[in-house]
């Protein structure tokens, strides 16, 4: 054994900023934020962090259901199930009542898609693009996915985060057929930078942009939240994503919080995780445990686990199912949350969306749901990490060649 659960394990307490102490952070964040990624941040937003499939799926469904003028939707992964089903009537049933519907899937995650699903939405007139199918693609893009979940109605409410279409992320995280994740629903003038996100795959697979139906309406206040949306694509050199994650490793001071369903960086960032808690930052790291979906990548990240855990870094693994979010965390006024892991894969090759959120009530939601995972998790034990078996060592090593594709 790596790890322990004797106790429930409890973060150490942190205590809460200051009115003006929030702020100065803030506004620091934001500015760093916006002077090196080159994206303003908007104000006026409202979030509703949905957790687990019951909450997610419903309210998706039901946005979808009361749309009157325009859907557009992509993911990644679109399976098979009822829920798949769910999503395909209820599309359906809009193009069919005049809603311009758009749905763009990713020729690779979502291949496993049931012909007659394709078929019902087409004959209702719903419009189902491809992005980048591997058949068709060079050897240089085959690598470069669209991982990005987006949900767009009426040009009003948004949705995005790690759930993709399939019985996987049905239910409550109850048992190990139930995935536990996190989506957003967002309303106010961040839905924009999601509507590009979609825009920006979608002129890739189609040859029209918009049409007489999209309204470029404006947005009213609807919240208080201030929110820039972060795109990652698919590129050579230092991306967007990139930065977005760095400059909250280094703007932390007292916590810095990550949940992550595929944890495999490269050094580079490992070091900045290492940099952060030497510093006396409390890095907590949340990872699937023994249902992972894909050993490979949590072999390649347990190749950190001893620099880290040497650093001071908190590891733990969550026990009951699938841990399939993507969220951060920053000093109790910062969220990141969307489609991002913690890996090669989601910084350096696919297209991502990731939402920048400068909230203190948005925040604490997000840290309280991390708190109640923690509940079911095992914290991973330096010492006994440290004495893990030569079987263990040699599995890790044996993933090294391919770590930057996981």
């Amino acid at each position: 054994m790596t790890s322990t659960r004797n106790e429930p394990e409890v973060s150490p307490e942190t205590v809460a900023p200051e009115p003006a102490q929030a702020a100065e952070r803030k506004l620091r964040m934001r500015r760093r934020l916006e002077r090196l990624i080159g994206i303003a941040a908007t104000e006026g937003n409202a979030l509703l962090p949905l957790r687990n499939g019951d909450e997610i799926f419903a309210a998706m469904l039901h946005s979808i259901r009361s749309a009157e003028h325009t859907v557009d939707m992509m993911t990644f992964v679109y399976w098979r199930g009822d829920i798949a089903r769910e999503f395909a009537e209820a599309l359906a049933d809009r193009a069919r009542n005049g809603v311009r519907v758009r749905l763009l899937l990713d020729g690779f995650g979502s291949r496993l898609i049931e012909q007659d699903l394709l078929d019902l939405m087409d004959r209702a007139g719903a419009e189902v693009a491809w992005f980048r199918k591997p058949l068709y693609l060079s050897p240089l893009k085959q690598n470069h996915r669209c991982h990005r979940k987006v949900l767009v109605v009426d040009e009003a409410v948004a949705y995005t985060g790690g759930v993709g279409i399939a019985e996987e992320w049905c239910g409550n995280a109850r048992n190990e057929n139930e995935w536990r994740d996190t989506h957003v629903q967002v309303r106010g003038p961040a839905v924009d930078g999601i509507a590009a996100a979609f825009a920006q795959n979608w002129a890739e697979c189609h040859d029209t942009l918009f049409d007489a139906r999209d309204r470029f309406t404006g947005h009213t206040t609807q919240g208080d939240a201030v929110v820039q949306v972060v795109r990652g694509s698919a590129s050579f050199g230092w991306q967007d994503m990139q930065t977005l994650i760095r400059v909250m490793l280094e703007s932390a001071q007292e916590r810095f919080r990550l949940a992550t369903a595929y944890f495999a960086p490269d050094a580079y960032f490992s070091d900045l995780l290492c940099a952060a808690a030497r510093r006396g930052v409390q890095v907590e790291i949340l990872l699937p445990g023994p249902h992972t979906d894909k050993r490979v990548c949590q072999l390649a990240g347990q190749n950190h686990y001893e620099d880290l855990l040497r650093c001071g870094v908190r590891i733990f693994q969550y026990q009951p199912t699938m841990l399939h979010t993507k969220v951060i965390t920053v000093d109790q006024v910062a969220g990141l949350i969307g489609s991002s892991n913690f890996n090669r894969r989601s910084l350096d090759h696919d297209e991502e969306i990731m939402l920048a959120v400068l909230d203190e009530d948005f925040t604490a939601t997000l840290d309280r749901h991390f708190d109640e995972d923690l509940q079911a998790s095992e914290r991973i034990e330096k010492g006994r990490w440290k004495r893990r078996s030569a079987a263990q060592r040699l599995r890790e090593l044996a993933v090294a060649p391919i770590r930057r594709f996981l």
